[in-house]
């Protein structure tokens, strides 16, 4: 069983969804973004969702941009997001799925960027831009190094389309539960039961829910039917609230994570 498996049954077996946090590798810079991971282990995150910094994150809110152009100017590579991945797994057995972008792993070379992704630990790739009819190569390469495939769906995904995701799919299902881009958002998208269970038709792996999710609340309705939820920019948000005293972002953060992660509990 993988990492990503048991941290799924793990909470399945404790009636809970599984709580996904998602960082920005190097945000705001290497030794703090190291601390401010622990913390979000330490504090409950099921699994961590680390973010490569990439100068034209599409996907990705204002609050993400910031982070990764934060990341950026202090520094960060690929090979210090391989570095940063490699003391995170020194010390837990937490899954790292990287949270990255095509051109990232096509520029590295794809075959040398999975296997250095494995070789510093992590055990999952979502990346955001690759659909599945082109995703051969890095999928084979995947295949090749152990690393999970996670593949996303969302709210305008044709029925159609589902079977072909659930077959590429290795790790879980991302359902991104809106249009558009990251962020924070006040209520809870619409339509999360209904498109669960329509992804569940298709596929028998873990399905986590995310975008928008910000509240304790929010993540306990979202818990109540998916087996994860995915919290980032909510998250992203308390670094960017600490620039100014660096030294208390681990506190915060781990303050925070528990507070949500306890509404991944059912009733």
């Amino acid at each position: 069983m993988s990492r990503i498996d048991d941290a799924f049954a793990r909470a399945r077996a404790r009636n809970r969804a599984a709580f996904v946090a998602y960082l920005c590798a190097g945000d705001p810079d290497f030794d703090t973004s190291l601390s401010a991971c622990r913390a979000v282990i330490a504090a409950g995150a099921d699994i961590l969702e680390l973010g490569v910094p990439f100068s034209d994150p599409l996907a990705d809110g204002i609050t993400n941009q910031l982070a990764a152009q934060r990341a950026l100017e202090s520094g960060m590579t690929a090979a210090r997001v391989f570095e940063l991945a490699g003391r995170i797994r020194e010390s837990s057995g937490v899954p790292i799925v990287f949270y990255t972008y095509y051109n990232l792993v096509f520029s590295n070379g794809v075959e040398k960027f999975l296997g250095a992704a494995r070789a510093a630990g992590v055990d999952g790739m979502l990346i955001l831009d690759l659909p599945p009819e082109e995703a051969g190569e890095a999928a084979a390469a995947s295949r090749a190094h152990g690393v999970a495939t996670v593949c996303i769906v969302a709210p305008t995904t044709p029925e159609s389309r589902l079977p072909r995701i659930a077959a590429a799919a290795t790790g879980f299902i991302y359902y991104v539960s809106r249009e558009g881009v990251t962020g924070v958002r006040d209520q809870l998208a619409g339509g999360i039961p209904e498109a669960v269970a329509r992804i569940r038709l298709h596929t028998a792996l873990p399905v986590a829910v995310g975008f928008g999710i910000s509240t304790r609340a929010q993540v306990a309705q979202a818990a109540a039917h998916a087996d994860g939820v995915v919290v980032g920019s909510a998250l992203v948000n308390v670094i960017r609230d600490g620039l100014g005293a660096r030294a208390g972002i681990a506190a915060a953060l781990f303050a925070r994570v528990a507070d949500l992660a306890a509404g991944t509990a059912r009733t």
